[in-house]
């Protein structure tokens, strides 16, 4: 799929941004930086993307991968790391749990999620990133 090579290549750019340092702003969470959630939403559609795409078909640790990428840069403290994880298991678990075949509705979920995964990297690097 074309759409995959553009999501590794925006996600690599919010990875990058995460590691280049934070803006100042105010989180929900002392502690937390301003994209916090969005960091949160991002790994848990990295899950998603990572069962989907192996149901249908593509047999590789890329989107596993790119989560380690992501929290590497991000060099989360241990509370902030765990919410990651668990929501990056959180999308693998509800899809694994939902499709046990790449189905019509299993594909048309894989392309919402990428295009919703490259929208949300795009805005944290666009307004996060130095």
């Amino acid at each position: 799929m074309k759409r995959t090579g553009k999501f590794q290549t925006i996600v690599a750019l919010a990875i990058l941004a995460a590691a280049a340092g934070h803006v100042t702003a105010r989180a929900a969470d002392p502690g937390d930086p301003p994209f916090q959630a969005k960091l949160e939403r991002l790994s848990e559609i990295l899950g998603s993307v990572h069962y989907l795409r192996n149901l249908c078909g593509e047999k590789s640790n890329v989107w596993r991968d790119k989560m380690d990428e992501l929290l590497s840069a991000e060099n989360p403290q241990e509370e902030r790391r765990s919410r990651l994880v668990a929501r990056f298991n959180r999308g693998y678990r509800s899809f694994a749990s939902t499709y046990g075949s790449c189905t019509e509705s299993a594909a048309l979920a894989l392309k919402n999620y990428t295009r919703e995964g490259e929208g949300l990297t795009k805005e944290i690097v666009l307004r996060y990133g130095n």
